[in-house]
């Protein structure tokens, strides 16, 4: 059974290049890998928050989320959508 990951983002220029480099790099064979891009998808903001997810770019891997590089806290993301 395949892993889900999520990856959650607010489209800047680190989020756009975290998206490009690692959410591409994990393996489709063990990963079901979900790209979100708040400024696309800004109801889906309380999800992540309730994931767990504080700042942004970040994935929740199975229920769990790791945090890739302080772009954005959640405040600032839904002061942008």
């Amino acid at each position: 059974m395949k892993a889900k990951a999520v990856f959650y983002h607010a489209g800047c220029g680190v989020c756009v290049e975290a998206e490009q480099s690692l959410a591409a790099a994990l393996d489709p064979a063990r990963f079901d890998v979900e790209i979100v891009n708040f400024a696309s998808a800004p109801e889906r903001v309380a999800e992540a928050e309730a994931a767990g997810v504080k700042s942004v770019p970040a994935f929740v891997i199975d229920g769990r989320p790791f945090h890739i590089n302080h772009g954005a806290t959640m405040d600032q993301v839904r002061g942008a959508t």
